[in-house]
């Protein structure tokens, strides 16, 4: 148990010792829970770490250190075990709290304490309702992007399926009309093999008449030979 603080003690909030530290709040939470994992004690206003100047000051040596932060932890916890060891227990926080109600300085310390503590207490309740209000703001800007990203991507759908509609429905057309010029070449070249059948048939005709003619005309010259030899 702490009971290193001394009267008068300047209380922060981490909001505070963000500021001090010239480092964000976020920062000041992560460097306090590895802290207290590795054995270190804050002060708490219920669940809340207040920090008091050592601890400020531990604080600071993880945000210069370039060791890995778990081991300088674990020298920041020697460090105050040695602290709180070597420090008597007249100056600990329960002897503030235990010490004689008739003594007006000693109930100025304790109400300055308090006091300061309440308003740390405060500014970190406000701290809080400003994280959670930009965390709301947060979540409701995720979700309007959300609904963009798929209207977007449903539109883009859409138009996708209307672009392959039409690039089908092309396809089909240029199938058709090649199969229309397929059937009027086939009809073509059936009627170009008929007339061609026609002009073999009308030579062989004429061929045959022409080789009967022949025969004809030879018979006669053989016989106006052998009229005339006699």
């Amino acid at each position: 148990m702490r009971h290193d603080i001394q009267p008068n003690e300047r209380a922060y909030s981490t909001k505070e010792v963000a500021e001090e530290l010239n480092i964000a709040t976020p920062t000041v939470r992560k460097y306090g829970q590895i802290l207290e994992r590795s054995g270190y004690e804050f002060f708490k206003n219920g669940t809340r770490r207040v920090f008091v100047q050592s601890d400020v000051d531990a604080l600071k040596a993880i945000r210069d250190t370039d060791k890995p932060l778990e081991e300088i932890a674990l020298e920041l916890v020697d460090s105050q075990q040695d602290r709180l060891t070597s420090r008597s227990t007249d100056v600990a926080t329960a002897d503030t709290y235990d010490m004689p109600m008739e003594d007006p300085q000693k109930m100025r310390e304790l109400l300055m304490f308090i006091s300061k503590e309440l308003a740390a207490s405060r500014e970190m309740n406000t701290q809080l309702a400003n994280d959670m209000a930009e965390m709301k703001e947060n979540v409701g800007r995720l979700r309007q992007d959300h609904h963009v990203i798929s209207s977007g991507i449903g539109n883009s759908t859409q138009k996708m399926n209307k672009l392959i509609d039409q690039q089908q429905k092309q396809y089909e057309e240029m199938l058709e009309e090649e199969k229309q010029k397929n059937d009027q070449l086939q009809k073509e070249i059936e009627q170009m093999r008929e007339e061609q059948q026609k002009v073999w048939r009308a030579q062989n005709d004429f061929n045959t008449r022409l080789e009967a003619t022949v025969k004809e005309k030879s018979g006669i010259e053989k016989l106006f030979a052998l009229l005339f030899r006699k």
